[in-house]
């Protein structure tokens, strides 16, 4: 696969991502089961599934692992599986700061590339955590250079533009 500098940035949509084979578009998502505004309303403006998914998951949470740092891969097509990964808990910034949970975007993406590995995937991705969740890039960068990119898996970064 890759090697350490596979990450790279470009100017595009990351629900198209470009690239042969297996495809991941990571995420982040609350833990709060809200789903409306920032990168998800591009997702569910193309498929339907990974919303549906999300909502079951945190419907469900009693019975299963939905919580920060958890994932759910949801295949919207036959080369391309969404990951909603729960980096964020609630949706405003409070006495805590952002949203964004670093610790818990950093567990999801170590999970993501698992996934990524397993079926030699790449992995795309707005600079995921920076909008709503109100996190820094600076931060969460090294995180998918470490979990990802330092273990052979390509990464893209697509910014708007």
């Amino acid at each position: 696969m890759g090697n350490m500098e596979d990450l790279t940035v470009v100017r595009g949509d990351a629900t198209s991502p470009q690239a042969k084979g297996q495809k991941i578009i990571a995420h982040v998502c609350n833990d709060l089961g809200g789903w409306g505004r920032g990168f998800v309303v591009a997702i569910s403006r193309r498929w339907p599934e990974p919303e549906r998914d999300y909502r079951a998951w945190h419907r469900e949470r009693a019975h299963n692992d939905f919580g920060l740092g958890a994932v759910r891969l949801v295949r919207v097509r036959p080369d391309v599986r969404v990951a909603n990964m729960i980096g964020q808990r609630g949706i405003r910034t409070g006495s805590k700061g952002p949203p964004i949970r670093y610790e818990a975007v950093e567990k999801c993406l170590w999970s993501v590339g698992d996934a990524a590995l397993a079926e030699e995937a790449s992995v795309h991705m707005p600079r995921i955590g920076c909008g709503l969740a109100g996190g820094r890039w600076e931060r969460i960068e090294p995180l998918v250079r470490a979990a990802l990119c330092g273990r052979g898996v390509p990464v893209t970064v697509y910014d708007l533009g």
